[in-house]
């Protein structure tokens, strides 16, 4: 469920087939006044159709009549102006599928389109983060048009091609395509985690879609000069999470991700841990198909990246690493990343989740985390 600045949380989208735009009619950044309207051959009060020009794969909508008290009303207090193809109200998230032969995409829209500045939109991409997890980060860039998305196959995005793994290309293709329906590239792109490898793949492919891409922490175990021995351990949190559960394969999973320097002799010849050591139930959940526990997403840790084709990208790529990595995992993969582009890894506040909020369970410094970002994307760095 993703979360809007004004902390009202949206709603999710009723079916995979029914494209709803969830409105939110900020008042004092603490309204909680939120309306779901039909992206649909209706029409306005004015008689201007709703259905934006530029979103031609919004189809097979619910008609909305014209004197529907509740068209008229979104219509009065949301100060939506259709003709512009979406909203143009300061702190309005809009929820949108794009529908492709292999997925049906959810994203959302924080802001007005065309943007109120003439800058870019700034995309937040994670993996396997969906769009919620960078509700906190978008709300302290109010003054931009921010776009955020769930992958396929996770959050409110469904797959359609009969596959379970999470490949950075066929992710770049997706983002790709969004760039491209909404009309508005290149962007700026902040990336995340697997959501930096995705975007890594995006520039190396589609060169003219990103002027500058923010890639923090990317987990590029390929990359690493122990690359053997950190796909063993890898392994090892998947097979501890295929014998028990979520549990045991967090734990694995944390235990992994919190060493520090090359997975030694010494890292495997430890007892597996104990879930209770993270406070969690040792108790198998039943759970066999997570995306971060599972091989799904080896494609995104074992992917290597296109030096040549990044260097050729006009786009300015920006290798982020968190303050607080130290020599762990994310943090060697992030520093030997930006060994590869002949840069020094960008250092950001706080840890691998460094911009999540409160809310989380475990929340970074996302004030500090947004102003370095700002500073970043405005080459002030």
């Amino acid at each position: 469920m993703t979360t809007p600045v004004t902390g009202a949380s949206t709603a999710w989208l009723p079916t995979a087939d029914r494209k709803c735009a969830t409105v939110v009619h900020p008042a004092d950044r603490c309204s909680t006044i939120h309306e779901v309207i039909e992206l649909s051959n209706a029409v306005e009060p004015s008689g201007r159709s709703t259905c934006p020009s530029n979103f031609p794969h919004t189809t097979e909508h619910t008609t909305t009549k014209a004197n529907d008290p509740s068209n008229r009303r979104i219509s009065q207090t949301g100060r939506l102006v259709f003709n512009t193809g979406l909203v143009d109200t300061r702190m309005t998230t809009t929820t949108l599928i794009l529908n492709t032969p292999e997925a049906d995409l959810a994203y959302d829209v924080r802001g007005p389109l065309p943007t109120a500045d003439g800058r870019p939109l700034l995309f937040m991409v994670g993996q396997p983060m969906t769009a919620d997890g960078f509700d906190t980060l978008a709300s302290y860039f109010p003054d931009r048009t921010v776009v955020t998305y769930d992958p396929r196959g996770l959050g409110r995005s469904i797959r359609k091609d009969g596959r379970v793994d999470n490949t950075p290309t066929l992710q770049a293709r997706d983002l790709h395509s969004l760039i491209v329906a909404l009309g508005a590239g290149p962007v700026e792109m902040f990336a995340s985690s697997g959501g930096a490898v995705t975007a890594l793949a995006l520039v190396a492919a589609y060169a003219g879609d990103v002027t500058t891409l923010v890639a923090h922490e990317p987990p590029l175990v390929a990359v690493l000069p122990d690359s053997v021995a950190a796909e063993r351990a890898l392994a090892s949190v998947r097979d501890a999470y295929e014998a028990n559960g979520s549990n045991a394969g967090m734990a694995a999973f944390l235990a992994m991700t919190s060493w520090q320097g090359e997975f030694t002799d010494e890292y495997f010849s430890r007892p597996a841990p104990d879930p209770a050591a993270f406070g969690m139930p040792a108790d198998d959940d039943g759970s066999r198909d997570s995306p971060l526990l599972s091989d799904r997403s080896w494609a995104v840790s074992s992917y290597r990246p296109d030096v040549d084709a990044l260097f050729a990208a006009p786009t300015r790529v920006v290798i982020a690493v968190a303050e607080e990595s130290g020599n762990s995992l994310t943090g060697r993969t992030s520093r030997a990343t930006a060994d590869l582009l002949s840069q020094l890894a960008t250092v950001f506040p706080s840890h691998h989740g460094g911009f999540v909020g409160a809310d989380s369970g475990y929340p970074g410094k996302p004030e500090a985390f947004a102003h370095k970002l700002r500073e970043v994307l405005d080459g002030n760095h």
